[in-house]
């Protein structure tokens, strides 16, 4: 079998890791490999430089008006998106190298590109957490996974943010050449194959505040504020003068979603900050001062939103580094 032809769309002010990530997969696996088995190249609306978000500049090879072969068409994010996205020309060209495509695959946020350019059709998709929502109301007819660090429909293939391209590319290279060599060019990464969880341990909390100061408010406060307290509807609705009924329809109507749900999601992220900045502290100890009673109802409520077990989470995202243990005294008595 020939090599596979790589085309990765470039356009002014795209996000450079969510081109040199999967690059660099590809080209790991020609090494891998002993042979060109991926021939990787830029295509550009001209060819030519193409500086990137954070002013890195990438040379494109190609013209996406040009004539080439392409075995998978990737579409990189980046702040720039929105403007390639308004250019007729490469949403037509984007198609028309879509359409000829064996497959299609999207980092971060060039899933709206294809989206655009009608490439995505119905079936569910993924993009980087913080762009999700715009992502649903724009397309409501997609299906759009906020947690997932990749999504496969068909011969469609998109990814979160950034860094997710590189788990992306790895995944179509075990598609293509097996597990084996997706496995060794992660180590050579010094990545996981397969990242355990998904988006939701990397992405910062989302509050929708009451519409207006008033008793919804000021419990929403109280909530923030005291998530080790007493949070139960009872509880609440008596503290703003409210029937126990009134407030939850209130609190549901502003707030769009119950007064457990969300009282369970800010202990959650109470407790991801308390491990993040406590490595010492017994998850039982952030549990009681988060609210949630039991390590145990701390773990399931946590792998519910967040994706992993507290334990895990702390090994990943901790910021202060653990006290270190005393030596222990040399046993070698002086001469």
């Amino acid at each position: 079998m020939g090599s596979r032809p790589i085309v990765i769309v470039v356009y002014p002010e795209v996000q450079g890791l969510d081109v040199t990530g999967p690059f660099d997969v590809f080209a790991g696996a020609n090494d891998a490999l002993g042979s060109e088995v991926y021939d990787v190249s830029l295509a550009a609306r001209t060819p030519g430089p193409v500086r990137t978000a954070g002013g890195m500049a990438v040379v494109a090879e190609r013209g996406l008006g040009d004539d080439f072969r392409v075995d998978t068409l990737v579409v990189p994010g980046g702040r720039g998106v929105h403007t390639a996205r308004a250019d007729p020309a490469t949403l037509g060209e984007v198609a028309r190298h879509a359409g000829a495509a064996r497959r299609v695959a999207s980092v971060c946020t060039g899933t709206f590109l294809l989206a655009s350019a009608g490439v995505l059709g119905a079936g569910p998709v993924t993009t980087h957490w913080a762009h999700a929502d715009r992502l649903a109301e724009e397309f409501p007819e997609l299906v759009v996974a906020r947690d997932p660090i990749y999504v496969r429909n068909g011969r469609c293939w998109s990814s979160a943010g950034v860094t997710a391209g590189i788990d992306l590319a790895l995944a179509l290279v075990e598609e293509d050449h097996g597990a084996e060599v997706a496995q060794l060019i992660a180590r050579h990464l010094v990545m996981f194959l397969r990242r355990p969880g998904g988006q939701s341990q990397f992405a910062t909390a989302v509050w929708s505040p009451a519409a207006e100061p008033g008793p919804i408010r000021t419990a929403q406060d109280h909530i923030h504020a005291h998530p080790d307290a007493d949070l139960s509807v009872e509880h609440l609705a008596a503290m703003v003068a409210l029937s126990p009924r009134h407030f939850q329809r209130e609190f549901a109507r502003r707030v769009g979603e119950t007064p457990g749900r969300y009282v369970e999601r800010v202990r959650v992220e109470a407790a991801r900050r308390a491990l993040e900045v406590s490595p010492d502290a017994m998850v039982a100890v952030v549990a009681r001062r988060c609210g949630f009673g039991s390590s145990e109802t701390l773990r399931r409520s946590f792998v519910r939103h967040v994706g992993v077990p507290p334990d895990e989470y702390r090994r990943r995202f901790t910021t202060t580094a653990p006290t270190p243990r005393p030596a222990p005294p040399d046993p070698t008595p002086p001469t």
